[in-house]
């Protein structure tokens, strides 16, 4: 049990880093007065999957406790 919530939480660690170098280069390009839409909405498209994968992670480490 505990060897699978290190690697749940390792999981989150690798997915937030990702996320977070995604929304740098989101930025950069949103920055650039001349970038590729269609690449714009990939990347956004993936970085909120990312999001989803991390909070699905997340709730799988630290359920909700029911009231």
């Amino acid at each position: 049990m505990d060897r699978n919530l290190n690697t749940l939480a390792r999981q989150i660690m690798e997915l937030q880093i990702e996320h977070r170098d995604l929304d740098y280069l989101i930025d950069r390009m949103a920055a650039d007065a001349v970038h590729d839409e269609l690449q714009m909405r990939r990347l956004k498209k993936r970085r909120l999957k990312l999001k989803d994968a991390i909070t699905l992670l997340q709730l799988q480490l630290e359920p909700d406790v029911p009231a």
